[in-house]
């Protein structure tokens, strides 16, 4: 059964930045981003059409740093996309749930050989946040079921 997939807005392209800038290259990217479109910043004689897209390019731009400016947030929207993108670029092997794969205790992680000889690695840390888990020398994922 194939299921769809919310589609989400790229906030790192709304403010024109990478996921590899620093918060402060972020914020200097929203505020000149906000200065050039904030509503008390249009000129009277903009039609009320273009007024409206900049209103709203405005709230998308806000929206953007809000997520990006928070480490948090910022952490758990990477971690959204690395899972969109993995999903839509590299094959599901196969699905497995957690309690299937080998726990070792000293370095507090799940891991699971893969067919390549290589090894899936989920550490304790991220089980909650983690769902596509890529193999360490091949291109295969695995999902992890709840």
């Amino acid at each position: 059964m194939a299921c769809e997939r919310a589609t989400q807005k790229d906030w790192y392209k709304i403010l024109g930045a990478k996921p590899s800038d620093s918060v402060a290259e972020l914020r200097r990217k929203y505020q000149k981003l906000a200065l050039l479109y904030h509503p008390d910043k249009q000129k009277a004689d903009v039609p009320a059409g273009e007024v409206e897209e900049r209103v709203q390019r405005f709230i998308e731009i806000d929206q953007a740093w809000k997520i990006l400016g928070n480490e948090e947030t910022k952490k758990e929207y990477d971690l959204q996309q690395r899972e969109n993108n993995l999903t839509n670029e590299w094959p599901l092997h196969a699905q497995i749930y957690l309690e299937d794969m080998s726990w070792n205790e000293d370095e507090q992680c799940y891991t699971l050989s893969c067919r390549c000889g290589g090894n899936y690695t989920v550490f304790k840390s991220e089980t909650k946040d983690v769902s596509l888990v890529c193999c360490d020398t091949c291109s295969l994922v695995i999902e992890i079921l709840q």
